[in-house]
């Protein structure tokens, strides 16, 4: 890995990602877990108890380790985007984009300039004014990695609509919606692996990069060859959870 190459680089590269989900609101968790090797982490703002002060510690512990690190935004709104940002998030993880208008509204609030993100050399982002504004801006520009999630079947119909909208990243699938969506009673049902094989296809001959969550780690290689290079995979709840259940089988 060229150590000098960004995250955005890395995930546009198609180099193999894997991450995982923080869903305790806690910059000791975040911590920790930047010890690993993992290569990103994830806050799950949309699905755990974070405000923005809980957001703001966890970054500022993911970035003092050098982890990138996403903020999963409760809504695609661009007050939640802002706050994210500033706070020196790698990007932001957006949750049911839609349509192309959502996810022209995801890339503009992503970016400085007319209509998008508002600028604060103040920020944590900026570095508390110590970055000269035209560094900080190019510096965003090259960095701020925008992932828009994939998960509702008005999304699954506009899928080449979303994928051609400039400043997008990366589709991220959310299987486990797209499952409730169709009425499945399982990720592995015929028709919801259709679709998520139909927006790695339509990513890929778009020029998008891919992510997505599976419940088994064994079906990475199934998907990597299919395109998708990102994966966040469980979360620290999952690691405890595990490694108690393991624990109690290691005593037996």
């Amino acid at each position: 890995m060229d150590n000098s190459a960004t995250f955005r680089d890395r995930l546009l590269s198609g180099e193999r990602l894997i991450g995982s989900y923080i869903k305790t609101p806690s910059a000791i968790v975040t911590e920790i877990l930047s010890l690993t090797e993992l290569d990103c982490l994830c806050i799950d703002a949309e699905h755990a108890p974070f405000d923005r002060l809980q957001i703001d510690g966890s970054i500022a512990m993911a970035r003092a380790t050098s982890m990138p690190i996403f903020v999963r935004v409760p809504v695609a709104s661009p007050h939640h985007i802002l706050n994210a940002l500033d706070c020196g998030a790698t990007g932001v993880v957006a949750p049911h984009i839609r349509n192309v208008a959502e996810a022209e509204a995801l890339a503009r609030a992503c970016q400085y300039g007319a209509g998008g993100r508002g600028y604060a050399g103040s920020s944590r982002a900026a570095r508390y004014t110590t970055r000269a504004m035209h560094e900080h801006l190019t510096a965003s520009a090259a960095q701020t990695t925008v992932i828009a999630q994939i998960e509702d079947l008005e999304a699954v119909d506009n899928i080449a609509a979303i994928a051609a909208v400039p400043g997008i990243d990366a589709l991220f699938v959310g299987r486990a919606d797209l499952t409730v969506a169709y009425g499945a009673s399982s990720q592995d049902d015929p028709q919801v692996v259709a679709a998520v094989e139909r927006i790695c296809a339509v990513a890929v001959e778009h020029g998008r990069r891919v992510g997505m969550f599976v419940a088994r780690p064994g079906d990475v290689p199934f998907w990597v060859a299919r395109g998708a290079n990102l994966f966040l995979l469980g979360s620290d709840h999952s690691f405890l959870l595990q490694g108690a259940a393991q624990l109690i089988r290691d005593c037996q």
